[in-house]
């Protein structure tokens, strides 16, 4: 079964794209949730059959210098990406920034030694190198980084969502696994 892999850079300014195989499809991030959900679905859809793996970028909090109610959008937003993944029973691997960039060091360097543009600007270099027919923008280029990402992690541990988790039998009522309990 082909795995395709599903790169995910939430917020407002980020991406989704769609690797299978080597081919990349990019989308920019749908503005609403019920936009979120009809393109998490379509792609689900267009791919039937095959094995989907998310891989969400687990920022975790708002960026330095936001303030509250842009860190309170942006969380909102990143749970309604986790919930559409998750109604749609798309297994689910978060990584952090950190980690997902890490793997591209050799290639790049640290992002600590360069100002956040000039980072970004690398990383869309490199997506457009690796990608040199797609269109890569600021908006898609950590989506496809991230789903190449996801394609080297070898079956990775993955969320399955807990309605599609097959689950264990129920003990039986004259049964306890604690001895003494009832002693």
């Amino acid at each position: 079964m082909k795995q395709i892999i599903i790169g995910i850079d939430p917020g407002s300014l980020g991406g989704i794209a769609v690797l299978g195989g080597s081919q990349m499809k990019t989308y920019n991030m749908p503005e609403t949730y019920p936009d979120i959900y009809i393109l998490l679905s379509d792609i689900k859809e267009e791919h039937k059959g095959e094995d989907l793996l998310a891989v969400l970028e687990d920022v975790g909090h708002g960026m330095p210098g936001q303030s509250s109610k842009a860190t309170a959008v942006f969380a909102r937003h990143n749970g309604h990406l986790e919930m559409a993944l998750y109604a749609l029973g798309i297994r689910t691997v978060k990584v952090t920034p950190q980690k997902w960039q890490k793997s591209y060091s050799n290639s790049l360097g640290k992002s600590k030694d360069c100002e956040k543009k000039e980072w970004k600007n690398k990383l869309k270099g490199l997506a457009q190198q690796m990608f040199p027919t797609e269109k890569v923008t600021l908006k898609n280029a950590d989506a496809m980084l991230i789903a190449c990402y996801g394609s080297t992690m070898n079956s990775a541990p993955a969320e399955t969502p807990p309605h599609k988790k097959k689950k264990a039998p129920a003990p039986k009522k004259d049964t306890f696994d604690s001895p003494g309990l009832f002693d």
